[in-house]
């Protein structure tokens, strides 16, 4: 009898210990760089899931007919009718959609294959986006993902966890709002004071220290889109009184930080030895798509599917009592700002498989042995 006990304590015992190894495995693999095991999404509202909707900000997309592409077909809290670049580079990957931080589910299990730290109107500056009255700015996010990194540890311990977090992609679209909802609004302190140079590295400097930051929290594998060229979006070229479809002058502006950016990152990598930041050309992949629509199946690139006001339908953003185009995969933009599914996929496809990453694309940043 006592034999027998002894032998089933013993069973019990190796399948626990079995499938506490199955466990640790599944959550932490080894540093092969073949497989992301998880994403962490940094950003503004052009990534944003829903973070903004657990906070006093008037930049909200929670309502119809945000989301009418969306799994379920109800709006999440994203800036579009389906996914955002990040949900699609994910799905790429194998991931799941990544809940928002600040979504009251957003703990233990839920946290494993990472997290939305996204806010729209947020930027790399803590005065960009003010005019929303509140955003969690960049620094807010990484105060929310050292959080995170916490409640890891306590789950898996200090070295599975940083196993995960060299094992996960990290992506942080940051830039546009410093221009579109700073620098280049109406009334701005900044652009009163600064000249673009100047205003420029201010948020360079800014910014390195943030990637820093990241770096030093555990990111390995990060991934910076280049701010698109708002001075074509549907917004801009209806406060600006631009005809026929033709973009902003203030687009060069926007090229020169996309420069700097460039040089940020091969300062960074040239200081850790290794590529850990690369940088994806969503400037270029989007006035590809507006000069040669298309190739791309699009009909309309200069006005918003789902918005109100002007000829491009560009002053108001998308609400339950706006005008939706009839077919959304024939558009480039969804609102006056964001893009639509169909483009987040060519940008998504770019990112991953494209030849103008710098200095690889994310595949092969996914594959990359670091040492």
């Amino acid at each position: 009898m006592e034999s027998s006990l002894r032998k089933r304590l013993s069973l019990s015992f190796t399948l626990l210990v079995t499938v506490g190894s199955i466990i640790i495995k599944a959550t932490a693999q080894t540093s092969t760089g073949t497989v992301p095991v998880a994403s962490f999404i940094f950003g503004d509202s052009l990534v944003d899931s829903g973070n903004n909707n657990y906070i006093a900000s008037l930049a909200r997309a929670n309502y119809a007919a945000n989301g009418i592409d969306f799994p379920g077909g109800k709006a999440t809290g994203r800036f579009c009718n389906g996914r955002h670049v990040p949900d699609i580079i994910g799905q790429t990957f194998g991931l799941p959609f990544v809940p928002a931080y600040l979504d009251p589910s957003t703990k233990g299990n839920a946290i494993l294959k990472g997290v939305n730290y996204a806010s729209g109107g947020s930027g790399i500056l803590d005065d960009t986006g003010v005019t929303f009255i509140e955003v969690l700015t960049m620094d807010k996010q990484l105060t929310y993902f050292a959080n995170t990194k916490n409640q890891l540890i306590s789950m898996l311990g200090q070295s599975a966890t940083d196993q995960l977090l060299a094992d996960s992609l990290f992506s942080v679209t940051m830039g546009s709002n410093d221009y579109l909802n700073n620098y280049f609004l109406a009334v701005s302190p900044r652009r009163a004071s600064l000249n673009p140079k100047q205003y420029q590295d201010v948020v360079i400097n800014k910014y390195r220290d943030q990637l820093q930051k990241l770096y030093d929290l555990g990111a390995r594998r990060i991934i910076l889109p280049s701010v698109g060229p708002i001075g074509c979006i549907p917004y801009q070229l209806t406060v600006k009184f631009r005809q026929n479809g033709q973009c902003d002058p203030e687009n060069s502006i926007i090229r020169d930080f996309n420069t700097a950016v460039k040089g940020l990152v091969q300062e960074l990598n040239t200081k850790l030895g290794q590529p850990h930041f690369i940088l994806v050309d969503a400037y270029s992949k989007v006035s590809d798509m507006i000069s040669r629509k298309g190739a791309y199946g699009f009909t309309a690139v200069d006005s918003a599917c789902c918005g109100a006001g002007g000829p491009y339908n560009g002053l108001l953003p998308c609400n339950p009592t706006a005008s939706v185009c009839a077919d959304r995969s024939k558009s480039l933009f969804w609102d006056p700002y964001h893009p639509t599914d169909a483009a987040n996929v060519f940008l998504a496809q770019q990112f991953v498989d494209g030849s103008d990453g710098y200095p690889m694309n994310i595949r092969q940043l996914v594959h990359y042995q670091f040492v």
